[in-house]
């Protein structure tokens, strides 16, 4: 049952369906806010922990959210200290983050049941809503922070990601991580195929990695994945480069029956729980998925056959795992090591000195290991 927020308004009890993609709870006191809202006051009941239900001009809501932004980066960094280890710096990292994320959130913008926002100089987000929510039927009340978000992602899908190793465009779903950070593609590019009848892609995501395998002479992909919006984006991607015909997208924990001559993952990176449901790409609770791709790989590789692990070191930077726990995972599932293929990365935070994980963003690298069975 979907959860329902509460609030008194003109001397009423109202109520109405509550969204929140991350997995916030509704809050439990609300109060009605317009244009007349100062931002200390409205920073100040945010952090209390009062939401403001939002009766004003959107765009003035807009601007309110932006000044809320900036008191909690001034008083980040007013409490910011040098952390001792790697490991803390990314746990401090993290709490602030999710401490922002639910401040900024309490700026909530009421929904008509078709998403139309009923207030002055709203823009129409109903597609965006569709698109994240799926039809609705029922007045609701969403954090706007989540709305604009909803909207970015809305235009990334219409715009695409530029793949140079595909020459297309890849174009992520909401809640599907996009592959903006393209050196792994490069990797995936660059390493010598053992086969072109068959391969596995675990964890398909957007698709990307199977249709660059697709484009380098792999007949037959099967990819496979467990989330219903990565396999809508999966199919819709690979329709779009019009290679139904040779890659298969089918619901699966991980793998699909049978064996194949090579077998890719890229799995989440970094063990640690996620906070909302789009970060399950980037973070992966001990390391369950990295875990069980390994310890089944050797049972699903056909003779002779290789799987390919994508990953980065970044979580050896931060402290959450060491090279020596990622080789045993290796040893204990039965494989060996063929090549590991490295790339540093390109993207921005990894230049950004202001940003709290700079040292160990700078350090990374990303590597695809070539594993075959032992036996």
């Amino acid at each position: 049952m979907q959860p329902q927020i509460t609030w008194n308004e003109s001397n009423k009890p109202c109520k109405a369906l509550w969204r929140s993609e991350s997995g916030m709870p509704p809050p439990k006191r609300v109060v009605v806010a317009d244009d007349t809202m100062k931002a200390d006051d409205a920073y100040r009941l945010a952090c209390e922990g009062t939401a403001l239900l939002w009766r004003g001009d959107f765009q003035n809501a807009k601007q309110l959210l932006q000044a809320m932004s900036r008191r909690n980066t001034r008083k980040a960094e007013r409490s910011r200290k040098a952390p001792a280890l790697p490991g803390e710096a990314f746990h401090l990292h993290r709490q602030a983050m999710s401490q922002r994320a639910r401040t900024l959130a309490m700026i909530l913008i009421p929904l008509d049941a078709d998403y139309t926002i009923p207030l002055r100089r709203a823009p129409d987000m109903r597609q965006a809503c569709n698109e994240a929510y799926g039809r609705g039927d029922k007045p609701s009340i969403a954090s706007l922070r989540e709305l604009l978000g909803l909207v970015g992602a809305h235009e990334w899908r219409k715009k695409g990601v530029e793949i140079p190793q595909l020459n297309a465009r890849i174009h992520p779903h909401y809640g599907v991580f996009s592959p903006v950070r393209g050196e792994y593609l490069e990797l995936v590019n660059q390493a010598p195929l053992p086969a072109t009848e068959l391969a596995f892609d675990i964890g398909t995501g957007t698709g990307v990695i199977a249709a660059l395998l697709a484009q380098r002479g792999v007949q037959h992909i099967i990819a496979t994945d467990q989330d219903p919006r990565a396999l809508s984006c999966a199919r819709d991607n690979l329709t779009r480069l019009g290679l139904n015909e040779q890659v298969k997208v089918v619901e699966a924990d991980l793998f699909p029956a049978g064996k194949a001559p090579l077998i890719v993952c890229n799995p989440p990176w970094i063990p640690a729980r996620p906070s909302s449901p789009v970060e399950h790409a980037i973070y992966d609770p001990e390391s369950r998925m990295l875990r069980g791709f390994l310890g089944g790989l050797a049972a699903h590789l056909a003779p002779g056959g290789e799987g390919w692990l994508i990953i980065s070191d970044i979580a050896e930077h931060l402290g959450l795992r060491s090279r020596e726990e990622l080789l045993a995972l290796f040893d204990t599932a039965g494989l060996k090591v063929i090549e590991r293929l490295d790339i540093s990365p390109h993207h921005p935070k990894s230049a950004d000195k202001t940003d709290p994980l700079y040292a160990a963003r700078a350090a990374e690298i990303t590597s695809l290991w070539r594993l075959a069975s032992i036996s």
